[in-house]
């Protein structure tokens, strides 16, 4: 059930610490905050309600991953990957044991992750997926397309590559109101329909974060503003925002559920380029995500682009051909948002307003497990502390921008192209090797 909407900002407050945005990100920095220092006056502004843009409608996949998958980490940090691998273990055992600690009902799932082949080019990729994932000590197993039938029944798939450990399923939104309600137990102060227009310093030693008639005056500052307009003019050249769709069915049925195996209830994904993303709820609805992603020109953001009758169509059609037994299937409910990516795929940092402002931006689609670790990332740059996380490249190196529009536009939309191609032959055409080089490519 979501809760009661919180007050309004009105007037002027003062605070050691305000946080901007009430996703994820914003919500683990003020746990975390005042964990560190339960007698730190926190303040937290959330543009809308609490969890209700990226951070309650994703798939809820909550992986251990801060890079947005080994082989990505692998080849943009390879001297650190180790260290990046073994924080990413530790973050996820956090998220595990503040859920308990908080009492937190996030409908928590701990299952294997399964990447699924649709086209043999893609299963012929998984021997060498396996043995680097067993470089890393990580257990993975790869699966024909007979063996593929005992993780799903569908006559798409011709492989699988298994992966065990370092994935949990959570009801995403449950997991951001529970935040929440610790939050409010540790004395945040927490305002919702409260948009933060602008930042400025105001003095030698504190910022104003000035929303519509009211005010904050804060000593510090952490954005965790996912795609949205940001407050710091150094996130707008290297994040971009896209839009992501997701359908979800009606309860199924024993009937259904036997029809479709699926026992194992893993974590599913495509293999491809432009994948698909899909699991099964606590009440066994199947969400089914992804393919699309979809870009607006200018890093346009509307309301309406959240509702595509063309994208969910397309993901309707793409379902039934998976799932051909779930014919007669209804679909409950849909929606699409906003995700946050840069041109690495992973969190980014970085401060302003000489290290009163930090903020963790651009996960790119698995920062439901990141974004607590991007929390405490930026808490620890904004108090000006030389930690673990702070000595990590992934932390002092910025993403390479984007260029201006029109490039932008036309980069994106030539990539998605190029994407098509090479997920139909299995060879990446010149943009994609150009890309790779420059090391924008998509490595995930």
């Amino acid at each position: 059930m979501r809760p009661e909407a919180l007050p309004t900002l009105s007037g002027e407050v003062r605070s050691d610490l305000a946080i901007v945005g009430g996703g994820f990100t914003g919500l683990w920095t003020a746990v975390e905050a005042k964990e560190r220092d339960p007698g730190r006056e926190v303040v937290l502004l959330e543009g809308g309600r609490i969890g209700w843009a990226a951070s309650g409608r994703n798939g809820g996949f909550l992986s251990a991953t801060l890079t947005h998958g080994l082989e990505n980490g692998l080849a943009r940090f390879p001297t650190e990957i180790g260290e990046l691998e073994r924080q990413g273990a530790e973050n996820s055992r956090g998220i595990r044991e503040a859920i308990e600690r908080y009492g937190i009902d996030a409908e928590w799932e701990e299952r294997p992750m399964a990447v699924l082949a649709r086209l043999p080019h893609q299963a012929a990729r998984f021997p060498a997926a396996a043995a680097t994932q067993a470089r890393f000590g990580q257990r993975a197993e790869v699966l024909d397309c007979e063996a593929v039938q005992r993780i799903l029944r569908s006559p798409v798939y011709v492989g699988a590559l298994v992966m065990y450990g370092g994935l949990a399923l959570v009801h995403p939104a449950k997991l951001a109101w529970g935040l929440r309600d610790a939050a409010l137990r540790l004395g945040v102060r927490i305002f919702e329909q409260t948009p933060v227009r602008s930042i400025a310093e105001e003095g030698r030693d504190g910022l104003r974060l000035s929303a519509d008639g009211a005010s904050v005056r804060a000593e510090r500052v952490v954005l965790g503003t996912n795609a949205f307009p940001p407050l710091a003019r150094a996130i707008r050249r290297c994040v971009v925002p896209v839009y992501d769709h997701a359908l979800m069915t009606e309860p199924l049925s024993g009937g259904q559920r036997a029809a479709i195996g699926w026992r194992g209830r893993e974590g599913l994904a495509d293999s491809a380029n432009r994948f698909h993303y899909f699991r099964l709820s606590a009440d066994d609805r199947i969400l089914w995500g992804g393919y699309d992603a979809t870009y607006h020109f200018g890093s346009g953001m509307q309301p309406r682009f959240e509702q595509d009758d063309e994208v969910h169509a397309r993901l309707a059609r793409n379902f039934f051909r998976t799932f051909p037994a779930l014919r007669d299937v209804r679909f409950t409910h849909r929606w699409g948002g906003v995700i946050d990516t840069c041109s690495r795929f992973s969190v980014m940092f970085g401060t302003a307003h000489r290290g009163r402002l930090a903020y963790a931006v651009g996960y790119t689609g698995l920062g439901v497990g990141a974004s607590r670790f991007g929390a405490r990332t930026a808490l620890d740059l904004v108090d000006d502390l030389v930690t673990e996380r702070t000595s990590l490249e992934l932390v002092r190196k910025r993403p390479l921008p984007y260029p201006p529009e029109p490039a932008r536009w036309l980069g994106i939309r030539g990539t998605v192209r190029a994407f098509d191609r090479a997920d139909r032959t299995g060879r990446d055409g010149p943009w994609l090797k150009l890309l790779d080089r420059l090391g924008l490519g998509f490595q995930s």
